[in-house]
């Protein structure tokens, strides 16, 4: 006999119902397909199970394409991470194939891709560096950075171009592998966002935290009227930064729509291998409310998911 005043509910009477009536949210029609060889990239995207992950990759495949197709803008913004992990050459190649009209890019992937074009390596072993003060002191780094965009600033350029323009006219031997030089040459806008003390270069003697701050001020205008382009179709990709560009992106979509732009019924996604609180408010849900467009959350590493969603496209426009 137990203890307890209360007798177990007894289920004798409970209602129930068909399950045919009750329905369900997944369908044997939305399951994966087998995969049959040689059906090449499109055959295995047409395949992915039509439900949670499998159509938001589908989705923002066909995004990007309708984006281009549509000429609505296509910004892909990008941490350091995706520089230092070498996939500029990816992204290079998509530019040519017009599936950009811009890149936006945090301190840390400038750095990494101004390295890469200088000596073709870069990422410092920053725990063995850190103790003694050496992280962050490399010369031709903080030199020839603060140098580019002091010009650059007094000419007017933004971050960006001031460093693509730099290694443009440096000669450098690495110059098919950098995003700011490529991009220079292509004539396609990068922009670059800082915060004083962010980035090492900083720490160099040749920093001018003016002409720092005026360049990258500039950056952020620049990257506000492509913002305002992305209406009817645009596409935002932040990759890998999970907090500098998605604070940029929502400042910079209120200031467009500010200025009497209607940047409404677009569409962004945040690519990285956790989802962050930022870029999932600030790039997915905040910018579509009340204003259409959807958000994509893609999870994965860098190094597969950029090549992959590259390969796709290339494959469904050949």
């Amino acid at each position: 006999m137990s203890h307890y005043s209360k007798a177990p509910l007894e289920f004798t009477g409970l209602k129930t119902i068909s399950l045919k009536e009750r329905g369900g949210k997944v369908r044997a029609s939305e399951f994966a397909k087998l995969y049959a060889k040689g059906a090449s990239l499109t055959g295995w995207l047409d395949s992915l199970p039509r439900m949670l992950a499998g159509d938001s990759f589908r989705g923002l495949i066909a995004a990007i394409a309708a984006a281009r197709a549509k000429q609505r803008g296509l910004i892909w913004g990008l941490g350091g991470h995706v520089i230092k992990c070498g996939l500029a050459p990816v992204l290079i190649d998509l530019m040519r194939r017009g599936y950009v009209s811009a890149f936006a890019l945090n301190g840390a992937a400038a750095i990494h891709d101004f390295e890469i074009a200088l000596a073709g390596q870069t990422s410092e072993d920053v725990e063995a560096v850190l103790p003694d003060g050496r992280f962050g002191s490399a010369e031709e780094t903080g030199r020839d950075m603060n140098r580019a965009i002091a010009v650059g600033d007094r000419e007017g350029l933004g971050m960006g171009e001031a460093l693509g323009r730099w290694l443009e006219t440096a000669g450098v031997e690495h110059d098919a592998q950098s995003l700011l030089l490529e991009a220079y040459r292509h004539h396609t806008p990068v922009t670059v966002h800082v915060a004083v003390g962010s980035d090492t270069t900083h720490t160099h003697p040749a920093a001018d935290p003016a002409a720092i701050g005026s360049a990258t001020h500039r950056d952020f205008r620049l990257f506000c009227a492509y913002v305002a382009e992305l209406n009817d179709g645009g596409v935002y990709l932040n990759c890998g930064s999970a907090v500098m560009l998605p604070e940029v992106f929502l400042k910079a979509l209120s200031a467009a729509r500010n200025l009497g732009h209607p940047v409404n019924g677009f569409d962004t996604a945040n690519l990285d291998f956790l989802q962050h609180y930022r870029p999932r408010v600030n790039v997915l849900e905040r910018p579509h409310t009340q204003t259409g467009g959807r958000g994509y959350a893609i999870t994965g590493h860098h190094e597969l998911m950029l090549p992959l969603i590259a390969a796709v496209l290339i494959e469904k426009d050949a």
